[in-house]
């Protein structure tokens, strides 16, 4: 029984990771009504494992848009400016999130791993969604390509994400899209 309940968490997640809600924060949830049993630390390394597999297919699908290295005919790699500065931006996105991250992470867990406060993230999150798209409705873009994405606009993006380093039910793919349009 156990294993059809990890297949179904699987299926949560594999679908949720692709769409701007948190797939963390639905798993919660579902664990709420799919109870995992077994111990604390084998239920967190499998909710792991499964959002690793989500990751990696992403990271496969995107792998030539995002890798920087390029090696023809055994030369020496050649490397893909803007390929290299794309990497920059996004590490300076996470660093708020991770220095947040880092510092309260058993704080926040402790305080807001449960579905009552993942569900009034969900909610909160996604009327922020819309709240922010008909905000920028008929507005011309500032920003319409990674290239334009100046310091700033990296770092606003990253305070975005911290919302979802704390609170799950936050998307993280959500919050950099709501923290995008208010650039």
């Amino acid at each position: 029984m156990e294993f059809l309940k990890a297949v179904i968490f699987g299926i949560v997640e594999g679908i949720t990771e692709w769409l701007p809600v948190s797939s963390t924060g639905h798993m919660i949830i579902l664990d709420e009504f799919v109870r995992l049993r077994g111990p604390d630390s084998f239920i967190n390394v499998l909710l792991v494992v499964i959002q690793l597999g989500a990751i990696l297919a992403v990271v496969m699908l995107f792998w030539n848009r995002l890798f920087p290295f390029q090696f023809r005919d055994r030369e020496k790699p050649v490397i893909e400016k803007e390929k290299m500065i794309l990497w920059g931006k996004i590490l300076l996105a996470c660093i708020p999130a991770a220095v947040i991250g880092v510092l309260f992470d058993s704080t926040f867990e402790a305080l807001f791993y449960h579905a009552v406060p993942v569900a009034i993230a969900l909610i909160v999150f996604g009327v922020a969604f819309i709240l922010s798209e008909r905000w920028k409705k008929g507005k011309t873009d500032k920003i319409t390509s990674v290239d334009q994405l100046t310091v700033s606009a990296v770092l606003i993006i990253g305070v975005f994400q911290v919302i979802a380093a704390i609170f799950p039910g936050t998307s993280r793919s959500g919050a950099t899209i709501v923290g995008a349009l208010q650039v």
